[in-house]
């Protein structure tokens, strides 16, 4: 199964809404990420971790270079497991 996502929206503090497209959508929160590499100290700022975009692999992503793949946000957001990645 590949995951893309469709949609991303911005909801608080480190939180997304996400529509996949299975047409699944979920919310995911990813202030474990920020605060746990460092190369997502930047996004620590609200209102850089606010300037994410989606790249044309579907991916969300923010110019300082991280990014968080498909596969993980969809797992985060569905409770579901993308069984490829096992």
């Amino acid at each position: 199964m590949v995951i893309t996502v469709k949609a991303a929206k911005y909801l608080e503090n480190y939180r997304l809404s996400l529509v996949f497209d299975s047409g699944e959508s979920g919310h995911v929160d990813l202030q474990d990420l920020v605060f746990k590499y460092d190369a997502a100290s930047p996004l620590r700022d609200i209102n850089y971790f606010k300037t994410f975009r989606l790249d044309e692999w579907a991916t969300v992503i923010w110019d300082c270079g991280f990014d968080v793949s498909p596969e993980t946000l969809y797992e985060r957001a569905t409770g579901k497991r993308v069984n490829w990645l096992q």
